[in-house]
């Protein structure tokens, strides 16, 4: 299991709004795990791509992620920030739209997450995995 870290320790990536910036995600979500020895990073892959795809595609550039141990229990938390003043909500379900299920999916398997603003501007949407 991971080990906590200050912030000022948490290795953080950088993104620019693009399509490549879920996959870039991936894996660095991918090589964290593998510095801990998770070998189901499944889960945490399936929550970076969705958190990063949401700031990719309603919020602003530059997208950052960090992924680390919860100070209280060890947990492994992901966090994206994006510059974007909007709010990522859950939809109603409508099984006849081709996106937006996302934040539904991901809801269900995460133990938690939600939406804090920076007081520089943007905000952070963070999940916590089970």
């Amino acid at each position: 299991m991971p080990t906590t870290a200050t912030a000022s320790q948490v290795p953080t990536l950088v993104l620019d709004a693009t399509d490549q910036a879920p996959r870039l995600a991936r894996r660095f979500l991918a090589q964290r795990f593998r510095e801990w020895g998770i070998a189901d990073d499944y889960l945490g892959r399936l929550v970076v791509c969705e958190l990063v795809t949401n700031a990719y595609l309603h919020g602003e550039a530059p997208i950052v992620v960090r992924v680390f141990a919860d100070e209280h229990d060890g947990g492994v938390v992901v966090e994206v920030w994006d510059s974007g003043e909007g709010q990522p909500v859950i939809g109603r379900e409508d099984h006849a739209a081709l996106s937006g299920r996302g934040l539904l999916l991901m809801s269900e398997l995460v133990a938690g997450w939600g939406v804090r603003p920076l007081n520089e501007g943007g905000k952070v949407t963070w999940a916590k995995l089970r």
